[in-house]
């Protein structure tokens, strides 16, 4: 080979190492591929909650027989069972349902001083809630909503006939607290204000047929057990 030839090889080679310094230095510059990284999943708390109470229902005891001067009418507290299902929309606002059935016996306590009867009741009461999320373990709430109370299974004392208690459209109000033991047990104490202004009506043997107005606005004072699914 002559010396034009050893040249040209030469010169290959140079350029040949050029290249691959350079191909070199870019796969250098490339960044290195990143590992696929797992999304992190929030699972949320179910919005669903559910509440069993033992419940006082403590009445206002007002009420009138229409046409009898200083009458006055009387009603029996109890003591009840109720459950209640909460679902929450966000983590401040919920809607509450009660469920729970209890009696009340009805007296004249005025003019004539008589009892009256017994009236089954069962007031399922709807509120909305703002529920704070700043106390820790500690849930306090506000609340307001609508009640609708069903009279049932009305029976008289003797000298009454035919008495009838209206189903009436009320409003209530509610404050209470969860404490929560952990993600789903808690302990509760709640307080309801049920504005239950009705008319009744029933017929007795002397006095022939009475009416007037049953203003029981009942207390409902509740303390029980939370489960948050």
């Amino acid at each position: 080979m002559n010396m034009s030839g050893v040249r040209h090889l030469r010169w290959l080679a140079g350029v040949g190492a050029a290249f691959f310094a350079f191909g070199a230095t870019a796969a250098d510059l490339t960044p290195a591929p990143v590992a696929p990284v797992a999304e992190e999943t929030v699972t949320g708390q179910s919005p669903w909650q559910i509440r069993v109470r033992g419940l006082g229902v403590i009445t206002e005891d007002e009420g009138s027989v229409n046409g009898v001067p200083g009458s006055d009418l009387s009603y029996s507290d109890s003591v009840i069972p109720e459950l209640d299902i909460t679902y929450f929309f966000t983590d401040n606002i919920a809607a509450e349902l009660i469920l729970g059935t209890t009696y009340a016996n009805i007296k004249e306590d005025g003019a004539v001083g008589v009892p009256v009867g017994r009236a089954w009741l069962l007031p399922p009461t709807l509120t909305l809630q703002y529920h704070f999320t700043d106390f820790g373990a500690f849930k306090p709430y506000v609340g307001a909503g609508i009640n609708y109370t069903f009279f049932y299974n009305q029976s008289e004392k003797p000298g009454f006939h035919n008495l009838d208690v209206e189903n009436h459209v009320g409003a209530a109000l509610q404050v209470g607290f969860d404490y929560m033991i952990d993600q789903h047990w808690g302990v509760n104490f709640d307080v309801k204000k049920i504005f239950l202004e009705t008319d009744w009506k029933a017929d007795h043997d002397v006095l022939g047929p009475l009416s007037g107005k049953a203003k029981i606005n009942p207390w409902l004072i509740g303390a029980g057990v939370t489960y948050r699914f």
